[in-house]
């Protein structure tokens, strides 16, 4: 099929066009995810800044807000370790090295149910068959930045490696499993610690910025273009010839 456009011929295939279309299709559709991506993070945002600028919450504070409104809020009080329970996040890099996020429950100051309260990276052993050994304090206080969906991956076999003695390693987050391990009704949140004492405190609420997400739009946006131009000159037969 030849096609006459802008004084130009171009012989087009069925198949071809159909695949031109079908990848400038899925192209203009990433670019547009990732705008989409980026309009979230602003607003995410934008809500954790004005929730920094509102102040921290008591633990007590927390039964008097709605489930909805619980993700991203500060909090600050005192809080109990509830021993011997401590997890092992498996697979968290910090600076180039692998090592694990140290989750342990809390009874916090008027609540009721106990809090999972991420302290930090802590750098693993030489071997993955040797865990490191904690010590955590029984009191100490609070100051970190709740978030309610934090599962994470989860890798091939099973989510906790229970041997009977702790710590235990986990591969991700899972308040069900943690709570029926623990024997303890979970706040169905997890706190990470600001506080630097014992441990590093790694955790970004926005790993990718709304600037990387527009970067990558643009990206996929000019890869379209591409595809389309590609084809458009593979195609091109030349100038119309006037009769």
């Amino acid at each position: 099929m030849r096609v006459k456009l802008a004084n130009q011929v171009f012989a087009l295939n069925t198949l071809w066009v159909i695949l031109t279309l079908t990848a400038f299709a899925i192209l203009i559709n990433l670019s547009w995810w990732q705008l989409s991506r980026a309009g979230e993070k602003t607003e995410q945002l934008a809500r954790l800044a004005q929730l920094q600028a509102d102040g921290a919450i008591a633990p007590a504070d927390l039964a008097l807000l709605a489930a909805t409104d619980i993700d991203g809020v500060p909090l600050k009080g005192q809080a109990s370790w509830l021993a011997p329970y401590i997890w092992l996040l498996d697979n968290q890099i910090v600076n180039g090295r692998v090592g694990y996020d140290v989750i342990v429950p809390v009874q916090a100051a008027g609540m009721a149910r106990p809090l999972l309260v991420n302290l930090g990276w802590m750098a693993g052993a030489d071997s993955r068959e040797t865990l490191p050994q904690l010590e955590i304090a029984n009191e100490f206080v609070l100051d970190g930045l709740l978030r309610t969906k934090v599962d994470g991956l989860m890798l091939l076999g099973q989510n906790a490696e229970d041997h009977g003695q702790w710590p235990m390693r986990i591969q991700q987050i899972d308040y069900a499993a943690l709570a029926q391990q623990s024997g303890h009704d979970l706040y169905p949140a997890l706190l990470y610690q600001q506080d630097a004492s014992d441990f590093i405190p790694h955790y970004q609420p926005v790993v990718l910025s709304p600037e990387k997400h527009r970067g990558y739009a643009l990206q996929w946006f000019l890869l379209a273009v591409a595809v389309v131009g590609v084809a458009l000159a593979a195609s091109h037969q030349g100038k119309a010839k006037h009769e």
